[in-house]
C-alpha cells in the first residue's frame, strides 16, 4: 500500500514538473520574441458598412419639355417645332396651308404681271401686244392689275401670319405638353332644389360641378 502511494506521487510530481517546465519555455519564448520585434500581429479587417451610402444623390436633372426650344425650332424652320412636340400631324396641315400660299403668291404674281405689261404696252403704242387680251379695254386692265395686285399682296400677309402662327402654336404646345389631364378634369350639370327666404317651397335649379 505504501509502495503504490509513493508511486502515485512520483507520477503526479513527474507531470507537474514537465508542465511547469512547458509553461516556462513558451513563456521565455514570447519573451524573446518581444525583445527582438518578431511579435506577430493579426491585421484587423475594417468594418464594412452594408448600409448604403444616402448622402450620395443623383444630380441629374429631370428632361424638362422646353417652350424656347420649340419657339426657336418653329423659327428657324416652320413645323419643326411642331415636330419637337410631337404634334406630327400639324405638319402636314402646315406644309398644306404654305403649299397653298405659294400656289396663290405665284398666280397672283403672275396675272398681275401680265395685264400691268399689256396695259403698259398700248399706253406706249407697241405692236407686239397680247392677241388673248385684246378683248380686255384699258380700264378692264386696270382693273385686273389691281385685284391681282391686292390678292397678291394679301398672300404675302398670309404668308407672314401663317410663320407667326407656326411660332405660337409650337410655344402654347410645348407649355401644355407636360400638362396633366385626366378623367378627374369635368364639368357636371344637374338639376338642384334652390332655396330662398321669398318662397315656402324650394324652386327648380341647376347646378354646376366642376371636378379638377
Amino acid at each position: 500500500m505504501i509502495v503504490r502511494l509513493l508511486f502515485m506521487f512520483s507520477l503526479v510530481l513527474v507531470l507537474c514538473t514537465g508542465l511547469q517546465a512547458q509553461t516556462d519555455s513558451t513563456v521565455t519564448k514570447n519573451m524573446g520574441d518581444r525583445r527582438s520585434g518578431n511579435i506577430s500581429k493579426t491585421p484587423i479587417a475594417p468594418l464594412s458598412s452594408s448600409k448604403p451610402d444616402t448622402l450620395k444623390k443623383s444630380t441629374v436633372a429631370p428632361n424638362v419639355h422646353s417652350p424656347k426650344k420649340a419657339a426657336l425650332y418653329s423659327a428657324l424652320l416652320p413645323g419643326a417645332g411642331q415636330i419637337y412636340n410631337r404634334k406630327y400631324w400639324k405638319v402636314g396641315l402646315l406644309a398644306a396651308g404654305t403649299g397653298a400660299l405659294i400656289y396663290s403668291l405665284q398666280f397672283n404674281q403672275r396675272n398681275y404681271t401680265l395685264f400691268k405689261s399689256e396695259l403698259i404696252k398700248r399706253q406706249q403704242g407697241l405692236t407686239d401686244q397680247n392677241t388673248d387680251l385684246v378683248k380686255y379695254s384699258d380700264a378692264n386692265l386696270n382693273e385686273l392689275q389691281d385685284f391681282y395686285h391686292r390678292n397678291r399682296d394679301l398672300t404675302i400677309a398670309g404668308m407672314a401670319l401663317l410663320y407667326a402662327m407656326n411660332i405660337i402654336d409650337a410655344t402654347v404646345d410645348a407649355h401644355f405638353f407636360d400638362f396633366n389631364i385626366n378623367d378627374d378634369l369635368s364639368l357636371r350639370v344637374r338639376p338642384e332644389p334652390v332655396y330662398s327666404s321669398l318662397t315656402t317651397f324650394p324652386v327648380a335649379g341647376l347646378g354646376l360641378t366642376l371636378h379638377f
